[in-house]
């Protein structure tokens, strides 16, 4: 009898080895339409949640810049020609990137300001901007901004209206949170890319008006990227938060910015750039993830250093690892920036690397 029974549960055995020892694929589940989920197979082991998690393998090319706005020579320059208004330079410090992106510091509108709210420094600008911007090389914008709705809700429509028609990504402002929450989401080389925006900076006297809620447009709060990180964490091979946040004229990150930071790396997500402070603040590894806490003005109207010190940040990305940090120096001249080369390039270079020093964050 001991025998028939070392038999039988050997026959088991053999079985299970040969017909369910194999691994399945990895599934990641995704929200389909009206509340319901669809399961896709990836064939790949794990899942974008994991921090090795590379995708499909492939590096992508992300670049980023700082503020653009068009008032001063910029507007002239867009009254003249939308699509020579950012000249050549913001293409050449863009190039070759899959996804390039700025803050569009600003309200989109259609050359009218219907709400001019209370508040200094009442910005915006017409629709050709998004021609400005195109034929500058950037492909998407954020206007969770301070400014974003200095033309008040019937503004913030105009911007949703121009940007829609134009097919232009904006993110960070919506006729609803669910809207101005929402990642935009674009694949590129194989590699699934989220981006969400957010912004620490208000109005004082206007933050409750502005704040997108289930009923109200607005702009994207930045208390709530935690949350919109973890949403979109499951179904994105690279996770990208854009914030405008810092402290005006301050070149090291306030405690605001550094929290927020950490909170979001914590919950998945691996690019936090920003703006806000209208100066460059430092960039580093937090743990796996790439933080650039302050990328600085990108074409605007200042003209004294450290305010004109400019350049994008381009990162070469495999999924969740970013695999190089590059910055591209550049120096505002009439409102462009101005391509660095040679040993005043090397020197701004130097500069950047030196705000790391009070960042908290790593070299590599």
């Amino acid at each position: 009898m001991t025998g028939l029974i070392a038999l039988v549960v050997l026959i088991v055995l053999v079985v299970v080895i040969f017909h369910g020892g194999s691994t399945p694929p990895s599934t990641t589940t995704t929200g389909g339409g009206h509340g319901s989920t669809t399961t896709v197979a990836t064939g790949k082991k794990g899942s974008p949640a994991d921090a090795g998690w590379r995708g499909d393998g492939k590096a992508v090319t992300l670049a980023f810049g700082g503020d653009v706005h068009f008032q001063g020579v910029l507007k002239t320059r867009l009254s003249a020609d939308a699509t020579t208004a950012l000249g050549p330079t913001v293409a050449k410090l863009m190039a070759g990137s899959s996804l390039s992106m700025a803050t569009f510091d600003s309200a989109l509108t259609n050359g009218t300001c219907p709400q001019p709210q209370q508040k200094p420094f009442v910005w915006y600008s017409p629709a050709s901007a998004l021609t400005a911007m195109k034929a500058g090389g950037i492909s998407a914008v954020t206007m969770a901004t301070d400014h974003g709705e200095d033309c008040g809700q019937a503004g913030l429509q105009m911007s949703l209206t121009e940007a829609n028609a134009a097919h232009f990504p904006v993110v960070g402002i919506g006729s609803s949170a669910a809207q101005a929450y929402a990642a935009y989401q674009t694949t590129a080389d194989g590699q699934r890319i989220a981006v969400v925006a957010g912004t620490q900076i208000f109005p004082p006297n206007l933050q409750t008006a502005w704040t997108a809620t289930a009923s109200q447009p607005g702009v994207a709060a930045a208390t709530q990227l935690v949350a919109a990180v973890k949403a979109v964490r499951p179904t994105a091979d690279t996770v990208v938060v854009y914030v405008h946040w810092g402290t005006t004229a301050q070149t090291c990150p306030n405690a605001q910015q550094t929290s927020l930071a950490k909170a979001l790396v914590d919950a998945g997500a691996d690019v936090v750039v920003g703006s806000g402070a209208h100066v460059q603040q430092g960039a580093g590894y937090l743990g796996s993830a790439y933080v650039d806490y302050g990328l600085g003005n990108l074409a605007f109207y200042d003209t004294t250093a450290p305010e004109t010190y400019s350049g994008t940040l381009a990162l070469t990305v495999t999924g969740r690892h970013v695999d190089t940090a590059t910055w591209r120096p550049a120096l505002i001249n009439q409102d462009l920036p101005q391509v660095l080369t040679g040993a005043t390039a090397t020197a701004a270079v130097d500069r950047w690397n030196r705000l790391r020093s009070c960042t908290g964050l790593a070299a590599g």
